[in-house]
């Protein structure tokens, strides 16, 4: 294997092995789950991840309804809206939520925790979509739907209480490759032009390009390989969800791959976490290295030792990191301010 400058992030975090070790039978079973065929792999009932202690709660910091949004061929799509309690003394942030679970699984509560620290922290509205999943629903189904409900968003704005000037785009893993192509769709083919305005992009643990159309002539694209026997999501169960998603030969599409496009400059402000221990580290490491390359105001936080999806453990300390970051990232945009830079407000 060629030399790395990353290698060493992919050290197991001595606090990682503790947990590891402490919830090592249930992961096994969870493993196990996991290598099922998809069609049994979802007849698992659904159970959510354990919530951290000072998680904000409904009713008493934080309200949580659910609706639906009418996506462009007529299907309808969940959403589940999450609120500051009280009555608000001006229009509050919206953080439009994409979820991720490799296109394939997962729901609007898969960033439950986040979405409630942010409702609350932030005094943010958080909506949090619930995009059609493939094989039954292939790229760009997702980000159709994802579109379509910005779209209701936007549409239910006074209901909301929501400033359309003040929108934040995040998603995690499958759900931040969304949000990368959503961004790039907004500002280059938009039809919402001019109706609203991205402050910010939030892309956690995010998937960038398909491994098969890797720009390694570019960027050290290493990590798919290095971390191919990982915990929690291995580069073998990446490639299934690829799969699930996209045709190979097609993937190198933008919209699937962003890290490709040929120039990422007037894109909003943006926050990119990445685990050390995951198949996706060096995607994402790439990723802000050409935001940062076009211009684009650009946090990078790093979790050494971490595999991906870490932070569904809430007893594990840089969980706690993980979500306080976004908290604080979306703050300093309150502020205008992004790493002691003047952010550049994208009016889409």
């Amino acid at each position: 294997m060629a030399a790395s400058r990353y290698a060493h992030l992919s050290a197991p975090d001595p606090a990682w092995l503790s947990v590891a070790e402490k919830h090592a039978p249930l992961d096994a079973l969870a493993a196990e789950v996991y290598r099922l065929p998809l069609a049994e792999f979802r007849k698992v009932p659904y159970r959510p991840s354990p919530l951290p202690s000072n998680v904000p709660q409904p009713d008493t910091d934080i309200t949580i309804r659910t609706d639906s949004a009418t996506a462009r061929d007529g299907a309808s799509i969940g959403l589940r809206i999450y609120a500051p309690v009280g009555e608000a003394k001006e229009k509050r942030p919206l953080f439009y939520n994409i979820h991720g679970g490799g296109w394939a699984v997962g729901t609007t509560e898969t960033e439950e925790a986040q979405n409630r620290f942010v409702a609350a922290r932030n005094g943010a509205v958080v909506v949090s979509v619930d995009y059609r999943l493939a094989p039954e629903h292939p790229f760009p189904t997702a980000i159709h739907d994802s579109m379509d409900g910005l779209q209701w968003c936007l549409e239910h704005a006074s209901e909301l209480g929501v400033d359309t000037d003040r929108i934040v785009l995040g998603g995690g893993s499958a759900g931040a490759n969304i949000v990368a192509a959503m961004t790039l769709l907004l500002r280059d083919d938009a039809p919402l032009k001019g109706q609203f305005i991205v402050i910010g992009q939030v892309l956690n643990i995010p998937v960038t390009c398909h491994p098969s159309h890797s720009p390694s002539a570019k960027y050290e694209l290493l990590s798919y390989e290095q971390n191919k026997h990982v915990p929690l999501v291995d580069a073998e169960r990446m490639h299934i969800y690829w799969n699930h998603y996209i045709p190979a030969a097609e993937a190198g599409s933008l919209l699937a791959s962003p890290l490709l496009a040929s120039s990422l400059a007037n894109l909003p402000p943006a926050l990119v976490q990445v685990a050390g221990m995951d198949p996706l580290r060096d995607g994402g490491l790439a990723y802000a290295e050409a935001l940062k390359s076009a211009g684009v105001a650009t946090t990078l936080k790093i979790y050494p030792g971490m595999p991906h999806a870490f932070y569904v453990y809430p007893d594990l300390e840089p969980s706690q990191q993980y979500f306080d970051t976004v908290v604080e990232w979306i703050a300093s945009l309150g502020r205008n301010k992004v790493q002691g830079e003047e952010t550049h407000i994208i009016n889409f």
